[in-house]
């Protein structure tokens, strides 16, 4: 049966406050992640239901499809998104930003054949990533906890309830309200292709990082401080600082025949890469860029949020 909408909604919001009362009960030595041992437990059924569904799925679709049609639907969801981009944009204040995001989608829109083609780009107009959680941290409201959600990944309290807002307004969720089944494929679609666009970073996050949690956990708050402060955040205090991404020895990921400088350019490409901002299923950059490394199926859900079916 069918869980309605406003159920779920409940559930969800329970679920998030349940996840607040207990911090203090698995509390550890990290003040971001003070549920570390439940957010492992959850970081290990996604990793597992990775494995054993989207990774397969999205590995044929990568090699079943050439990279221009690969590349065309990930710019249709782009363009999709944008809505979103440029909504974020009004209510941060970035004017100029949200005007230019505008632009892009009826530029895309129209000459780009339903966002197939990414003209907008071409002609100047620069492609933003905003969500409501990035909103809601250019309001001044914190992250929080660091949190696992499960099939969706890394997230925070404040991500969270931003996904929570994205969701409700997601693009194809309303645009295809009336026709159920051409909205679920869409959503299919879109994971199976984000999941494809990540595979090369799954694939360093696992031979790089000397504890892939603790590697994602890390990687994923240092992108979204970078995110909601435009790439310039302000500098923090000594205790609030985030920690250095951990990564194996370099004797254990030199291979024979690569410089001995190979351990730290996986570092560089892992720093680079790590995860894209969760509970928001965020569309990959075109093709093939990777943005994250999300072992779980929807890892990162939109700026650009798409719920889970």
């Amino acid at each position: 049966m069918r869980l309605p909408a406003a159920r779920f909604r409940t559930a969800l919001l329970l679920g998030l406050l349940s996840l607040t009362l207990f911090a203090g009960c698995a509390s550890t030595n990290n003040p971001r992640d003070p549920l570390e041992p439940l957010n492992r437990a959850v970081y290990q059924f996604n990793d597992g239901l990775d494995k054993i569904i989207m990774k397969p799925v999205a590995t044929v679709y990568r090699e079943v499809l050439p990279d221009f049609v690969r590349t065309g639907v990930t710019n249709f969801f782009n363009n999709l998104y944008d809505i979103l981009t440029a909504l974020n944009n009004l209510l941060q204040g970035k004017i100029a930003d949200a005007a230019s995001d505008v632009g892009r989608i009826a530029v895309n829109t129209t000459i780009g054949l339903a966002g197939l083609i990414d003209v907008a780009t071409e002609v100047g107009l620069e492609k933003h990533k905003e969500d409501f959680g990035q909103t809601l941290g250019r309001w001044g409201i914190g992250d929080g906890p660091y949190l696992q959600i499960p099939f969706l990944g890394p997230s925070s309290i404040r991500d969270a309830v931003g996904t929570f807002v994205d969701v409700k307004v997601d693009p194809i969720g309303w645009i295809w309200r009336n026709h159920m089944a051409t909205r679920n494929s869409l959503w299919g679609l879109y994971f199976v292709n984000l999941r494809a666009s990540l595979l090369d970073s799954t694939k360093i996050l696992e031979e790089a990082a000397l504890d892939p949690y603790e590697f994602q956990r890390d990687a994923y708050l240092q992108r979204r401080r970078n995110l909601v402060y435009d790439g310039n955040p302000p500098q923090q205090k000594e205790e609030d600082e985030m920690p250095e991404l951990k990564t194996k020895p370099r004797t254990e990921l030199d291979e024979p025949g690569k410089p001995s400088g190979a351990a730290s350019d996986a570092q560089q490409d892992l720093a680079a890469e790590a995860a894209p901002a969760a509970g928001r299923p965020q569309p990959p950059a075109n093709e093939p860029a990777a943005e994250s490394p999300a072992p779980s199926p929807a890892a990162s859900l939109p700026p650009e949020p798409v719920p889970a079916i």
